[in-house]
């Protein structure tokens, strides 16, 4: 394949190819129909995907093994008002999951009660003693999000005292099941041709089509008569902030999710969401990027380093000054969260230049906050381009880790294998992240093990890796105008990558240093057009020590995402720079 303006290596060390490439007939007419044709749009699907609805998108939810069985269980409980108890996970998947069921509960005349487990003193997913304490508060039927794939023996142990319970869960599963009246996962080995359409979709998308399913079962036994059905519609901002904070790809369904979720969620009618966005400062409706970056985080910080059952309350309350104080706190906690993340950061990237050679990066230590390891690993996976894996050992020698992938590597089967081994204590996830539970003295053959799995894996994803460009513009281009020509195709995220834009032919003015090591400047046109460029985090790698020695008559091609320039207010953009090479 060619190279993209004839860069074979850029300031960064890569060769540029155009992600579709030039070659090929150009079959859309438009600039949209171009980036999703480039993202693997069959010509013949691009109706659906210019504008995804979920009327197009969305499956019989009764194609998924165990559903009709699950919405007929939780439809019996609520018609002969028998107490339900939402048991979910503490990050922001488990949070909407657990919020969305519980406001559509309500709607159904079912208050239930809901229980989210200490990230420290509970760890992940359903623990006997909490489900025993549900049953003696009065539930007859627990439903988990979010989690329980895995959890056999607690699962067991609830069962054998009478509890019933149903799973909804999108991590991947064992040949073997737990025990529950119910299992509803797109992941499950047997679940055939429907889930490997939808194995993409996150907890909170699994939940609202178990919403669907729940509201046409109670339609086919009469319980609407007289009264209104639940407008599932509305719950899509829930569904659109899980989606984007799990990471789960934008395929498919999930595209529709997101693109309607951010609809609904402009207009303001979940009072925690409106009184969040207030408190991360956002002025204009929230957009995807937001969702992952300022929403998400603060959702998540709850379960991190505070209340673990923050989320799930703010996302629920109908009391507008309780939203507020909650979603204060969330932001204060996650300033918190920044702090103590940047310090395991710091002693992360240390230990982990002694991994820089191996297929998947581990460190270990003592100390480390539990809370924050999973964006530490999400860090290094960025900063080395492959599998990594933070563990936080505690006083016990039990080590606590948390694990994200690159695309092309399954980290969540390699850690279910490790499990099988008997490597792990507990452990699980999907293709992209996964945690573990680590005996003492168990990290250096888990380390051993995953990087001998994932060796021939981690290669083949990262051979020949190219920076893939959607499209060329002059300096002029980077404006507003072309925000809203690429925004057409979004929503972007995770499997649907924003829009690269290569601008140039461009001279540098004003290179510098700023906040967190974030090299910036102006690019200048031939014609006089300039525009502003940032590159986060850059100021210790190749392309930031090249940036910031280049001399101001060297023209250079830029490659970046374009992003309205919201200070300035007008036309005006600026390009999110991630290389950069000699015109």
């Amino acid at each position: 394949m060619s190279a993209a303006l004839g860069v074979e290596r850029s300031l960064s060390g890569q060769p540029w190819r155009w992600r579709r490439p030039q070659s090929e007939e150009k079959m859309g007419t438009t600039l949209v129909d171009e980036l999703l044709l480039g993202r693997g749009v069959a010509p013949h699907e691009l109706d659906r995907y210019r504008a995804p609805t979920i009327r197009d998108l969305l499956p019989d939810p009764s194609a998924f093994r165990d559903m009709d069985a699950a919405a007929e269980r939780v439809a019996a409980a609520i018609m002969a008002g028998e107490r339900i108890a939402i048991f979910g996970d503490y990050d922001v998947d488990g949070a909407t999951s657990s919020a969305l069921l519980t406001l559509l509960l309500r709607q159904l005349g079912s208050e239930p009660f809901i229980h989210i487990p200490d990230r420290q003193a509970e760890g992940y997913g359903p623990n006997l003693p909490a489900l025993l304490a549900l049953k003696e508060r009065g539930a007859g039927l627990i439903v988990t999000v979010d989690c329980g794939a895995q959890a056999f023996e607690p699962l067991a142990g609830a069962r054998a005292v009478g509890l019933d319970v149903v799973v909804v869960d999108h991590h991947q599963c064992a040949a073997a099941l737990p025990l529950v009246h119910a299992l509803v996962n797109p992941n499950r080995l047997d679940e055939g041709e429907i889930g490997l359409a939808h194995g993409h979709l996150a907890a909170v998308g699994m939940a609202f089509l178990l919403g669907v399913a729940l509201v046409r079962t109670l339609r086919q036994r009469g319980f609407f008569a007289g009264r209104p059905e639940p407008r599932m519609i509305e719950l899509l901002d829930l569904v659109a902030l899980g989606t984007v904070a799990d990471v789960a790809k934008l395929h498919g369904l999930n595209r529709a999710f997101v693109a309607q979720g951010l609809k609904v969620m402009a207009h303001g009618q979940n009072v925690g969401l409106k009184a969040l966005a207030e408190a991360a400062r956002l002025t204009a409706a929230p957009t995807c990027r937001d969702l992952g970056f300022a929403l998400g985080p603060r959702i998540n910080a709850g379960g991190r380093v505070g209340r673990a059952d923050l989320g799930v309350r703010l996302l629920t309350t109908t009391d507008p000054e309780e939203a507020r104080q909650i979603a204060q706190e969330l932001d204060r906690l996650n300033e918190e969260r920044r702090a103590i993340e940047q310090a395991v950061l710091d002693q992360a990237l240390e230990a982990a230049r002694a991994e820089a050679g191996e297929p998947v990066v581990t460190v270990a230590a003592e100390g480390w906050h539990p809370g924050v390891i999973g964006i530490v690993a999400g860090r290094l996976k960025e900063q080395y381009g492959r599998p990594s894996l933070v563990i936080a050992v505690g006083d016990d020698g039990i080590g606590k880790g948390s694990g994200r992938s690159i695309t092309g590597v399954d980290l969540g089967a390699a850690v279910l294998a490790a499990k099988d081994e008997g490597l792990l204590v507990g452990g699980g996830g999907h293709a992209m992240a996964a945690g573990v539970t680590v005996a003492p003295g168990g990290v250096e053959p888990l380390r051993r093990y995953l990087s001998d799995r994932l060796a021939e894996d981690v290669a083949a994803a990262t051979a020949n890796r190219a920076l893939l460009l959607d499209t060329l513009c002059a300096p002029r281009g980077v404006a507003g105008g072309l925000c809203d020509a690429l925004d057409a195709a979004g929503p972007y995220g995770v499997g649907w990558p924003q829009p690269r834009v290569a601008a140039g032919e461009a001279r540098l003015m004003g290179v510098g240093v700023v906040g967190n090591g974030h090299v910036r400047g102006l690019a200048l046109g031939a014609d006089g057009a300039r525009f502003k460029w940032i590159a986060f985090r850059a100021a210790d790698t190749p392309l930031g020590a090249a940036l910031l020695s280049m001399s101001g008559d060297q023209k250079l091609w830029l490659a970046g995402t374009v992003h309205r320039d919201t200070w300035n207010g007008g036309d005006k953009a600026e390009l999110h720079l991630e290389d950069a090479a000699l015109a």
